[in-house]
C-alpha cells in the first residue's frame, strides 16, 4: 500500500545536509496530481528553490534547481523514498546527485505541521 498524497503536505529537512545547501531551516510545500510531483522550497540557504517530477508507488524520481543566499544557482536530481511514521507523519529519505556541480549524498525530510 502506498503512502497517501503529498499534495499540500509540509516538510522540513532534518538535519543540514553535508555537501549541499538544504538544512533544518528550510521547508518544502508539496503538491501531487496523477502521479506528478512539485514543490517550492526555500529557508536557511535556499532563497528559493524548486522541484518537479514524477511518483510511483512510494518513490519520487525528481529535478531540482535552486537559488541560494550568495545569488547562485544550482540544479540536480533526487530519488526519494516515502514511508510513514509511528505518529502518521511522512518521511522522505532522499539520495541526491549535483547536476550543476560535483557532488552528491543523502538527506531526509520530515512532515511538519502547518504554522
Amino acid at each position: 500500500m502506498s503512502a497517501p498524497s503529498l499534495n499540500g503536505r509540509l516538510f522540513r529537512s532534518c538535519a543540514d545536509v553535508d555537501g549541499g545547501e538544504i538544512g533544518i531551516e528550510t521547508t518544502f510545500e508539496y503538491g501531487e496530481l496523477n502521479g506528478e510531483i512539485w514543490a517550492g522550497y526555500q529557508g536557511g540557504a535556499i532563497r528559493r528553490g524548486q522541484l518537479v517530477g514524477t511518483r510511483d508507488g512510494d518513490t519520487l524520481d525528481f529535478r531540482y534547481v535552486q537559488l541560494n543566499t550568495e545569488g547562485r544557482t544550482s540544479s540536480g536530481h533526487c530519488v526519494s523514498t516515502i514511508s510513514t511514521l509511528a505518529d502518521g507523519r511522512l518521511r522522505l529519505e532522499e539520495t541526491w546527485e549535483w547536476e550543476s556541480q560535483p557532488g552528491s549524498g543523502t538527506s531526509a525530510c520530515e512532515e511538519i505541521s502547518r504554522p
